[in-house]
């Protein structure tokens, strides 16, 4: 049998607030979404892995069923969705079994994270200075970006409104109603460059996927989606990510770059080739370094992607269609997989949002979280051959 994995299932459980309903009742939604989509039940899951930062994944087996089997837990900061799908595509690689489910999922509560210098080994004087709030590191990043650069506060503006606009279209988003940039430029500033409309915020949500592997998957699925690579890579040497301070004065080895390069590389493609793709956005200014360091465009080069458009979703490269972390909000756990739900449901031509009209093959997924792990995918349509 071949090793080729496919996504034969996907599943949602809309991402908002969603008051008396746990972050695990959201997750049983979602997989027995992914299940049915597949046409299965969940006593054919032969391995499972569950992301999430606010929950016990592998404990959703009291609701799904007590089959006995192989449940993973991952906890990945914001990659963990990436890191939970490559762990399951890993498995199925490797002989394990021939079908998976993935499922990603939390509930958080209101406003910005929080978290303890001393859990990512760093000292108590990091926090004081404030870049333990991540709003306040994202903005640090983007200005220096923006300077380097020449981009403009404007492009900034362009990535939250086209957001919004794919949010109003997508029933699974949570922010819904469109933004002008005017609108975006004159909300409160919260930490500069970024107002709090360039901000995506912490929230609740589930996905889960089925993956099957080889032939089963064309016996599960009519239009089954290739996971033509994922690949997950740690910062290196001179790399200042979020949570993971460096005295260079230079940015160097990237986690993104890596984790992009080798998902490239591993599928046999470029990044030129990609027609449909999201890219992490928890803030506008993440969105733009993002399309620079996974290669989708050249530093400086978002500020004419963005004012002519291709970046909208009949643009020429459309960008987190389903309006991305800035519409969905941030369930940790959920947001990796998130994107990849979206791509997919664009190569199969039934996005529950906007549809890209070029009817893409090839898309692409790159998620980042601290203290400096990013995961992609390429995802690509095939026939029975």
């Amino acid at each position: 049998m071949s090793a080729e994995v496919y996504i034969v299932g996907a599943g949602i459980h809309p991402f908002g607030r969603h008051e008396g309903v746990s972050g695990a009742d959201q997750a049983v939604v979602a997989t027995r979404a992914a299940l049915a989509d597949a046409g299965l039940s969940w006593d054919k899951i032969e391995i499972a892995v569950g992301g999430s930062n606010t929950g016990k994944p592998d404990s959703l087996v009291a609701r799904l069923g007590l089959t006995g089997v192989a449940f993973t837990g991952v906890r990945n900061g914001c990659a963990t969705g990436g890191v939970a799908l490559a762990a399951a595509a890993n498995a199925l690689r490797a002989g394990a079994g021939e079908v998976a489910a993935v499922v990603g999922f939390d509930k958080h509560e209101r406003g910005a994270f929080a978290s303890d210098p001393a859990a990512y080994g760093l000292g108590a004087w990091y926090g004081s200075t404030g870049l333990m709030v991540t709003t306040q590191y994202f903005a640090m990043r983007t200005r220096r970006y923006l300077h380097e650069h020449a981009v403009p506060e404007l492009t900034l503006a362009q990535v939250a409104a086209r957001a919004s606009r794919g949010g109003a279209a997508n029933p699974n988003a949570w922010r819904r109603r469109e933004l002008s940039v005017e609108e975006v430029l004159a909300a409160p500033m919260v930490s500069d460059p970024l107002t709090n409309l360039m901000f995506c915020q912490p929230n609740e949500g589930a996905v889960a996927l089925i993956l099957a592997r080889g032939s089963r998957a064309f016996d599960l699925c009519e239009r089954p989606v290739r996971l033509a690579a994922v690949a997950v890579r740690t910062r290196g040497p001179g790399s200042f990510e979020v949570y993971s301070p460096w005295l260079s004065p230079q940015r160097g080895g990237s986690p993104t770059v890596a984790a992009s390069t080798d998902a490239f590389r591993t599928a046999g493609i470029t990044a030129a080739d990609v027609q449909v793709a999201q890219v992490q956005d928890t803030d506008c200014g993440s969105e733009l370094i993002h399309l620079a360091e996974t290669g989708l465009c050249a530093d400086g080069e978002q500020t004419a992607l963005l004012a002519d458009g291709s970046t909208e979703v009949s643009g020429r490269l459309p960008i987190n269609t389903d309006g991305g972390c800035l519409a969905n909000g941030e369930p940790i756990g959920a947001s990796g997989l998130r994107q990849v739900h979206e791509i997919v449901r664009q190569l199969q031509g039934r996005a529950a949002g906007a549809a890209v009209p070029s009817r893409p093959s090839v898309g692409f997924t790159h998620v980042y979280g601290a203290p400096g792990v990013s995961a992609c995918t390429v995802l690509t349509t095939e026939e029975r051959s």
